[in-house]
């Protein structure tokens, strides 16, 4: 099987590698990778895409331990946190520390609750748009043709969840979401859950962990955090006001969440 492709940024300082969301996002998270470049190594790894194989969990700590050069300082977001905890659980030796931005939901009243707040936050105008998009995308079997439609989505989505976004810097490169990719990790995902194996094996992690949570994001950040805490007594948590789910890009959130994310990597504090 061909190794997953790893995009790399930066020249000095600590090895850091940053795991990008969706399941499916593939180089979404090039602009944090550009932000840190000046102080670290930067390894950007681009999940598998759907095709190849059947996309599964322990398919993607896999093709992370095929790449990854030795010991790193790991940041996961979104779904990409979650990929590092099981990635930190399956390879401890690889992991030097874990910050999870942005994490993702551990059990049904943490989803039950993320759900009412997306909901709740998103406008009938939005409603639409998402309905006709998810349409279209349904009706159409042209991958390349369904890039922009996802993209759309992705877009409003982040609407949704964010709390004062900046603008996107317009030499970024379009984002090729893997809807397969998606459809299929998503399920392992919360079999792991249902059959209680996640989060229970995160016992097993032996590198400090953080989270760094936006108290707008509509992924409950308490909740999770007291979820993962049973499992990781020594789990630290930042939380960020006026900042939704991509800190990175929140206008009010940006400067003190790449000072306290610079700080972690660079000393664990």
């Amino acid at each position: 099987m061909i190794p997953i492709e790893v995009r790399r940024w930066g020249d000095r300082g600590p090895l850091v590698a940053l795991l990008h969301g969706g399941p499916g996002a593939v180089g979404d998270l090039a602009d944090l990778a550009r932000a840190l470049a000046a102080k670290f190594r930067v390894l950007e790894p681009l999940q598998r895409r759907s095709g190849e194989t059947r996309l599964t969990v322990a398919q993607h700590v896999a093709d992370l331990a095929a790449v990854l050069p030795g010991p790193v300082r790991l940041v996961g977001h979104s779904w990409g946190a979650m990929l590092g905890l099981s990635f930190a659980t399956a390879h401890p030796e690889l992991v030097e520390s874990l910050c999870l931005v942005g994490c993702g939901t551990y059990d049904p009243a943490a989803r039950a609750l993320f759900q009412r707040t997306t909901q709740s936050r998103t406008s009938d105008t939005q409603r639409a748009e998402l309905a006709d998009l998810q349409r279209r995308l349904d009706a159409e079997r042209d991958p390349a043709a369904r890039y922009p439609l996802m993209a759309r989505v992705g877009r409003v989505i982040g609407a949704i969840y964010g709390f004062e976004l900046l603008p996107r810097d317009p030499a970024d490169e379009p984002l090729r979401v893997d809807r397969g990719g998606q459809d299929e990790t998503w399920p392992d995902v919360l079999r792991l859950q249902n059959e209680g194996i996640e989060p229970a094996a995160f016992s097993a992690i032996r590198a400090s962990v953080r989270m760094l949570h936006g108290e707008h994001d509509p992924h409950p950040g308490p909740m999770i955090r007291d979820t993962l805490r049973r499992h990781i007594p020594a789990l630290s948590y930042v939380a960020f006001p006026r900042c939704g789910h991509d800190p990175w890009r929140e206008r009010h959130a940006r400067e003190p969440f790449l000072r306290a994310l610079e700080a972690w990597l660079t000393t664990g504090v």
